[in-house]
């Protein structure tokens, strides 16, 4: 349907409305010719003084042009009290403060959605306007649930469906992986997940994945899957991430469960330097018609609320930045009254009292549309018959109106195409090692053993430039933990974490690691006897993972896998919902059932608590370690390589340019200037006086 306001049309002075009567009827007799019975005139009562006449007047246009005419509200806001938000938005949007705003701003607070007797009431000289509404709101029989998912069939040549390709390819790559036999463990896990997927016909979108994966490595850009997707045996199979099922204790439910009616979501990144190639193979494979980047919703925050709110007020900048200042963490809270006095406002003025009211009420407040850093939405169909769409700033880039919950709540599958400046420093690093040592190096090759050197050298904390290991908390917390097996490394890079530190997992831990308390698994009273020790062995018997606290809630809690993922779900969400504590009870009292003590029971339930929205999913600690060892056994081993690898993928990490050349120094490497007669675009080997 076709809804054209005259708002735009129509200039606001009386007079020149007549003029514009002509141009604005034939414009709606074209718009009817080509859209026959789907255009309709709005006329809205706002209160401008005029309003009865300028009614009459664009009701004589409807007339002309043979278009009904429909009452509406042109509402910028539900209710009258938002107005004074409405107008600090104008002012944030027009870039003028307030009191300088003037006719920018609404004359009044009318633009607010009407209750019908007040409709009935404005429109008493043009019933025939509100019923065209209500005749146009009865035809409206459109909802958001009629949305189905329009993903590509992904045909594969020689099969006769996704699923059966699917299912060869699974077979396939797990042959490869396994090249002396697929345990059994892992064939159980294949056959499970590959009926879920089957049952869910999810099969295409792991055959996008795939395909994508594949032409990254057929162009040699280092990549790699990560997040709950680690927790599937599919994936690995598929070559899509490196986390191996028979090694790891992986929990399919965390990535894909029937319960949860949510699609899968991948992770998969690539050399940052690289991704563009990849993000343009699925342009060109898909077109801009079928292929686009999702949305992000960026929101106000504490910080950015009262700066935009008090710069529409007039506050000096010196005054905005000591107020946002005040405010921690990322998500933001309120200003304090001590911060406000500090500042030198007074605390009982009107206007400084509407300026922290109006602050506090725009945190949250949608701020702009932005782009995802890789998320791509993938369809059979036209994208814009599926969903609003807009061009993007690059050229040639097509990004999708909705976010990522607006996805997941429509159950539209997503693609994310990430990179990550690690991947692009050991693909560097593989190069130079080829070119000045003659060693063909990959990171299956680097994982095939572990090294023990890497693991003193890491004990040690000499570990700058290494992936998520280098920062100063990491630092202090690795000689403490002693890293010895690859294990170690997903510990370590999952407890220096705000989730196991609030929920006082870090110490217990330690002091198990390092001896000075023996691990503890209580026992049941019914039921197997070391079902806990089976969970929480890895960790010393302390939960730091999401995972965990999903299995403990099977084993010992009763809950069925998707009960266990609800619980995920509800620990994701705990510091914006609080839904955790609806499982408190099921929980508590299914261990009390088992024989546990009620005491223990309590305390599992508030570690897992603890995690609010900070818990840590093992497979994407596992993920993330593989890039630690790999990034640690380069530096070990080749710290040149390593060294010059990292100059030429900056920006990156925690240290700059001439930290890393301190630290190589320090490891007994020559470095030397630039010199116009040696030096290339990037750093690069060249042989010392002693080779």
């Amino acid at each position: 349907e076709c809804i054209l306001h005259l708002d735009d049309l129509i200039a606001h002075a009386f007079g020149l409305e007549l003029i514009a009567m002509g141009g604005s009827a034939a414009l709606l007799s074209r718009l009817r010719a080509n859209v026959p019975n789907r255009v309709r005139l709005a006329a809205a009562m706002l209160y401008r003084g005029q309003d009865r006449a300028r009614l009459s007047h664009i009701r004589e246009i409807s007339r002309k042009a043979q278009v009904p005419l429909i009452a509406v509200n042109d509402a910028h806001f539900h209710h009258p009290d938002r107005r004074s938000l409405a107008d600090v938005l104008t002012c944030i949007r027009e870039k003028t403060t307030i009191d300088r705003a003037g006719r920018k701003l609404a004359a009044n607070a009318e633009r607010f959605l009407k209750p019908p007797e007040e409709m009935l009431r404005l429109f008493r000289d043009t019933p025939e306007a509100v019923e065209e509404t209500l005749a146009l709101s009865e035809a409206l029989s459109f909802s958001l649930d009629e949305l189905k998912q329009d993903y590509p069939g992904e045909q594969v040549a020689g099969f006769a469906s996704p699923q059966e390709a699917l299912i060869h390819l699974a077979h396939v790559g797990a042959r490869r992986r396994y090249p002396q036999g697929i345990p059994d463990t892992v064939r159980k896990g294949l056959e499970h997940e590959l009926t879920l997927i089957g049952q869910l016909g999810y099969a295409p979108y792991f055959l996008t994945v795939y395909d994508i994966i594949c032409y990254a490595r057929s162009q040699n850009i280092l990549c790699q899957g990560r997040g709950s997707a680690a927790n599937s045996t599919v994936c690995f199979c598929l070559h899509i991430t490196e986390v191996d099922p028979e090694r790891g204790n992986l929990l399919f439910e965390r990535f894909i469960s029937a319960n949860r009616g949510e699609p899968p979501d991948i992770d998969v990144d690539f050399e940052h330097e690289r991704r563009e190639e990849v993000i343009q193979y699925i342009y060109k494979k898909y077109g801009r018609e079928r292929a686009g980047i999702a949305a992000t919703v960026i929101c106000y925050r504490g910080r950015s609320a009262i700066r935009e709110v008090g710069k529409v007020f007039g506050l000096s900048e010196d005054t905005i930045g000591a107020l946002s200042s005040s405010i921690w963490g990322a998500g933001g809270g309120a200003v304090k009254k001590d911060d406000i006095a500090r500042a030198g406002l007074d605390l009982d003025s009107p206007r400084v009292k509407q300026i922290i009211a109006l602050a506090k009420e725009i945190n949250g407040f949608p701020r702009h549309l932005s782009q995802h850093v890789g998320g791509f939405v993938i369809t059979n169909s036209r994208l814009d018959e599926v969903m609003p769409i807009g061009n993007g700033a690059m050229d040639k880039r097509t990004f999708v109106e909705w976010d990522k919950n607006d996805l997941d709540a429509l159950d539209i599958l997503k693609v994310d195409v990430l990179g990550l400046g690690m991947l692009s420093c050991l693909r560097k690093a593989f190069d130079l090692v080829k070119s000045r040592y003659g060693r063909l190096l990959t990171l299956s090759s680097i994982l095939s053993s572990e090294d023990p050197a890497v693991y003193r050298m890491l004990s040690r904390a000499d570990s700058l430039g290494a992936f998520q290991v280098e920062s100063r908390a990491q630092m202090t917390m690795l000689p403490r933990l002693k890293p010895a097996e690859f294990y170690h490394l997903v510990i370590e890079v999952a407890i220096v974490r705000p989730g196991p530190i609030q929920g006082g997992m870090v110490h217990p831990y330690l002091r198990r690691k390092e001896g000075i308390e023996k691990p503890e698994y209580p026992q049941p009273k019914f039921g197997p006897k070391d079902e806990l020790k089976t969970v929480l062995e890895k960790t010393l018997g302390v939960p730091l993972f999401q995972e965990q606290a999903m299995r403990i809630a099977i084993v010992a809690g009763g809950f069925t896998p998707g009960e266990a993922d609800r619980l995920r779900r509800a620990m994701a969400t705990f510091k914006r919902t609080g839904t955790i504590g609806t499982f408190r009870d099921k929980m508590v009292n299914g261990m009390l059932a088992k024989g546990y003590e009620r005491a223990f029971a309590e305390r599992c339930f508030g570690q897992i608590e603890g995690f609010g929205e900070y818990g840590f999913p093992e497979s994407h600690a596992a993920s993330f370690a593989i890039l630690v060892y790999a990034s640690a056994w380069l530096k070990c081993h080749y710290p040149d390589v390593f060294a010059a690898a990292l100059l030429n993928a900056q920006p990156m990490g925690f240290y700059s340019s001439a930290q890393i050349v301190r630290d190589v120094r320090e490891h007994g490497v020559e470095v030397r200037g630039p010199d116009v007669n040696h030096s290339d675009w990037d750093s690069t080997l060249e042989p010392g006086p002693r080779a």
